[in-house]
């Protein structure tokens, strides 16, 4: 199964928990794992603050000041920053279901990383029901 997500922006991080959480109820895993996979080598996947949107502000200002566009890279589609940050940040998150519910803490929240939009892009969902 799969998300489609959407970017309007060359780099962006999408909240995607919502979109995550009904998959989960609309298979109706109680408990188990759920697996997420970007399958792009320009974009990535991560957790973190989903409380307030200056975090990712600002997560999204620090990848871009240390992996900047204008450096001199030599890759032919000028988009080694991209490839860059998606390695840093990662392609899978693996989070715990208990209840139904993904067990994120209080502030966490599921985040698409786009590094080379505005693009349509999947991730692609794994769940796992305990045995």
């Amino acid at each position: 199964m799969q998300l489609t997500v959407i970017s309007s922006d060359k780099t962006q991080l999408i909240d995607i928990t919502s979109q995550v959480q009904d998959k989960i109820k609309a298979q109706g895993v109680e408990n188990g794992l759920c697996v997420l996979f970007v399958p792009h080598t320009t974009a990535g996947i991560t957790i973190n603050e989903n409380a307030d949107p200056a975090v990712a502000s600002d997560m999204l200002n620090v990848l871009n000041t240390v992996i900047p566009w204008d450096l001199d890279y030599t890759h032919a589609e000028g988009n080694s920053p991209a490839h860059v940050k998606a390695t840093v940040v990662g392609a899978s998150e693996t989070i715990i279901i208990e209840n139904g519910k993904l067990e994120l803490g209080t502030w966490q929240g599921i985040y698409f990383c786009e590094f080379d939009g505005p693009r349509t892009r999947r991730v692609l969902v794994k769940l796992l029901r305990d045995q």
